[in-house]
């Protein structure tokens, strides 16, 4: 099966709530296939909401303390930092099933937690990436999450298999990786001028296509690192215009003329190089997947670790505070959710 990365160069665009959100909706619609998430965000926000959210959540802690060993993605790149270039024989170790602290998560969900260890792990990530032997040292580093993904995919055995890789941010060596690892890209934004800078990134950093400067740095830049060495890299499956204003029933004009930019930005790249979308034969802003915002309820889902499916409409109390879910707003925001979902 799949294994996508949610990944854009700009934060707070949502792309942890939509992990999360992907993760359990596939698992509950696909009750025998096995949902894997990995977590290589050093916040690890999309653990702690899986494992019940906050920031002293116990199921997160007790993954990383009193352990001779992190049971986290941070113990795994510890372990592979000891042997740099042969994988490991036990990851069991590194992986943990969410439903024994959270009861709403899907039985079939496993993870792989994130860890704050990442960014001072990073810099000998790094280093080991370019040892000069031997000659193939950056591609083997780098290849550390997708040796997790086949090493999961085989112990699943008869199972199938589904992966959501939720991705920081920067594009830090962890994140390269995290790529690497993946099949296909989903990128979050939302209407406005940043988003679409960042979404510019994303083509710059994972596929070296951008400003005629960029020629200039193409022998150290990742995507011809990645060519040169023969290694995976993604394609862009789905780009979510995530948290969509609506007036009076429909997207907000102000939203639709700043997510036109961003639209008329993808599909001018798209006329340029198709090389790097999932899907060739049509432009990409015609399968944008637009999701309408309901901050109410994804608050309610992320502070209180309940899937959609589980929300139900009326009064919630989330530390301390009452909140209401009225039924058709809530509805609305299920169906574009569960819209994006069916897209997997």
């Amino acid at each position: 099966m799949t294994a996508y990365a949610f990944w854009n160069n700009k934060g707070g665009v949502g792309k942890t709530y939509l992990s999360f959100v992907a993760a359990c909706e596939y698992a509950y619609r696909n009750p025998e296939v096995l949902v894997y998430v990995i977590d290589l965000c050093p916040q690890a926000n999309v653990s702690e909401i899986l494992l019940g959210p906050g920031e002293l959540a116990e199921g997160y802690r007790s993954l990383i303390e009193n352990q001779s060993v992190r049971r986290t993605i941070g113990g795994y790149i510890e372990k592979r930092l000891n042997s740099p270039f042969v994988p490991i024989s036990d990851i069991d170790e590194f992986v943990c099933k969410p439903s024994e602290f959270n009861k709403r998560i899907p039985e079939n969900i496993r993870l792989v937690a994130g860890d704050y260890i990442l960014e001072v792990l990073s810099e000998a990530m790094r280093q080991a990436s370019q040892l000069a032997v031997p000659l193939d040292s950056w591609s083997k580093v780098m290849s550390w999450i997708r040796d997790l993904v086949k090493q999961l995919r085989a112990a699943a055995g008869y199972n199938e298999t589904f992966f959501v890789i939720d991705c920081n941010p920067s594009f830090a060596v962890y994140t390269q990786m995290a790529l690497i690892a993946s099949d296909r890209v989903i990128v979050p934004f939302t209407a406005d001028d940043s988003s679409r800078r960042a979404i510019e990134n994303v083509f710059a950093l994972l596929y070296g296509i951008g400003e005629d400067q960029l020629s200039a740095y193409a022998k150290i830049s990742f995507s011809e690192k990645a060519i040169l060495n023969s290694v995976n890299v993604p394609k862009i499956h789905t780009i979510v215009n995530n948290r969509v204003s609506y007036y009076e029933g429909k997207p907000s004009k102000a939203y639709l003329a700043a997510s036109k930019r961003v639209q008329d930005t993808v599909d001018f790249i798209y006329s340029k190089n198709k090389s790097p979308f999932y899907n060739k034969r049509v432009k990409p802003s015609s399968e944008f997947s637009d999701i309408r915002d309901y901050h109410s309820a994804a608050i309610v889902s992320s502070l209180t670790g309940t899937p959609v499916h589980k929300i139900s409409p009326g009064p919630k109390r989330v530390a301390g505070e009452r909140v209401q879910l009225n039924k058709e707003p809530l509805q609305n925001y299920k169906k574009d959710l569960l819209s994006f979902v069916s897209r997997l």
